[in-house]
């Protein structure tokens, strides 16, 4: 038996390539359930799920309808932050949201991505990955795209449409693509909470 490249394949990394596989299947499913679960509308009933898929979150936080999910035992979410509609959450590394954090609608954060230099573009071995860290107090606005290996500093924002592919500074707004930085908060002392989130988002 040969792999996708033509190299022969020894008994056993076939046997490996076989529970790799079902290994994949059985997260490919339970990545399609936590879909269906988040067009629930009550935030209370999709919590328990989550939590129960591995997902770790904080009191008070919450997760809009319609968020997706890539292997959700990486993801960890701090105390009353909010997560908006539609927004993709990337487990295939680690992901920690800290607390009071704001995300916005259709924001879409990856911890694994492509080598577009390798010969087998899809091969496992041509996927970089590296964890996503967003610290307390951030607000990242609607259809911000964050790449692997990113930490976002406390209190920082993120303007609408960003694509972020480097560290965001403590305070520091950033807009664009790439993004840079535009701007600092006029605030010193955040210790604000976000809240009850609407019922039936």
């Amino acid at each position: 038996m040969k792999d996708k490249t033509g190299r022969t394949l020894s008994g056993q990394e076939i046997f490996g390539k076989g529970v790799a596989r079902l290994a994949s299947i059985d997260l490919e499913f339970s990545v399609m359930l936590l879909r269906w679960i988040g067009h629930i509308p009550l935030h209370h009933v999709r919590r328990f799920f989550y939590r129960l898929s591995g997902m770790r979150i904080g009191k008070g936080s919450t997760i809009h309808m319609w968020t997706n999910f890539f292997d959700p035992q990486n993801i960890s979410i701090g105390r009353d932050t909010i997560i908006g509609e539609n927004a993709l959450l990337d487990g295939r590394d680690k992901l920690v949201i800290g607390d009071h954090v704001d995300i916005a609608s259709d924001v879409m954060i990856y911890n694994s991505e492509h080598n577009i230099h390798s010969e087998h573009f899809a091969d496992v071995n041509a996927v970089t990955v590296a964890p996503v860290a967003i610290e307390d107090y951030v607000f990242i606005g609607p259809r911000v795209i964050i790449l692997p290996g990113v930490t976002i500093k406390r209190g920082a924002v993120v303007g609408a449409g960003a694509v972020v592919v480097k560290d965001v500074e403590e305070m520091a707004i950033v807009g664009g693509v790439p993004a840079k930085e535009i701007g600092k908060r006029q605030v010193s002392d955040l210790h604000y909470t976000l809240g009850r989130a609407r019922w039936f988002r």
